[in-house]
């Protein structure tokens, strides 16, 4: 049996996935294109969906003669169909896709119950199953992740807050960190946070229990950050098309008490408007940026 990967470098248990399959014997296959192409694929697909979206879905079609794919759950947020059951809508919208199977990004008690469920429906062996899941387990342990530095000299630090989705994959974001730079500005992306720091601080939001799980690591990651005295200004990212983040990350930004900037990346993007006020704000005593004559 083939089964697709998508090696997206936003999946936290990619490792654990890939290792899984290859002690049931059962090959692995990845998208045969770069992330430019699979974008591109996705694109022509569904042009007005988010482009995260986009992106799962052109490495879906870039996966050469498979019999399931595993696709990572995305965290979800409020009113988001897509990251609930990315699974199911994409074969409504997109005949004859292999069969999609979601399985989970982050470890915990029910990690292996699932897996155990992949495993019987890839390779019909439950011996193999057992013992596969006792030689991976290793890898489903969250990987011990210091707090990123804060400070950076000259230059003010700001949060950029987003799905990880969008800020782990250099073809949807890759433009913000230059930018922030640019600007005067060092960044720290809530992709690089602890996630058991991020979680924690998630339980302090109201009616937390009731807010969906994406939803609650976008406030984590924010209040983490806007807690810390070197942290002058919050970016709140979204995808482009994305309404249902952007409306979570208005509602995280009425919470917050830092300066804030709310963005829609496009794909490639290297300028950001609303990014030299945003600046200037933060750091008025900066001078403005000298033209080359």
């Amino acid at each position: 049996m083939r089964v697709g990967l998508l090696n997206s470098p936003a999946s936290r248990l990619r490792a654990y996935w890939a290792a899984y399959l290859k002690e049931l014997d059962v090959e692995a296959v990845t998208p045969a294109v770069d992330d430019a192409e699979a974008l591109a694929l996705g694109q022509q697909s569904l042009p007005d969906e988010p482009t995260t979206v986009q992106l799962a879905l052109g490495r879906i079609l870039a996966l050469e003669a498979v019999d399931a794919v595993l696709v990572p759950q995305w965290p979800a947020v409020s009113g988001d169909a897509w990251s609930e059951a990315l699974t199911e809508l994409l074969p409504r919208r997109i005949s004859g896709l292999p069969t999609l199977i979601a399985v989970p990004d982050s470890g915990g008690p029910e990690l292996e119950g699932h897996a155990a469920e992949v495993g019987l429906r890839v390779s019909h062996n439950g011996g193999a199953v057992r013992g596969a899941l006792a030689k991976v387990r290793p890898l489903a342990a969250e990987p011990r992740v210091n707090m990123p530095a804060l400070g950076r000299a000259g230059l003010p630090t700001v949060a950029v807050i987003g799905p990880r989705t969008l800020l782990a994959e250099d073809v949807l974001a890759g433009g913000l960190r230059p930018a922030l730079e640019a600007a005067g500005l060092h960044g720290v992306f809530s992709t690089e946070l602890p996630q058991g720091d991020v979680l924690r601080r998630a339980e302090r939001m109201e009616n937390a229990a009731r807010v969906p799980a994406g939803e609650r690591e976008l406030f984590g990651a924010a209040s983490l950050l806007a807690g810390k005295s070197a942290v002058r200004g919050l970016v709140l990212a979204s995808a482009a098309h994305d309404g249902a983040t952007a409306a979570a990350l208005d509602r995280i930004a009425a919470k917050m008490h830092l300066t804030t900037l709310r963005l829609d990346l496009q794909p490639g993007q290297a300028e950001f408007d609303g990014l030299e006020a945003f600046a200037a704000r933060i750091n008025p005593t900066a001078l403005p940026p000298q033209e080359t004559p």
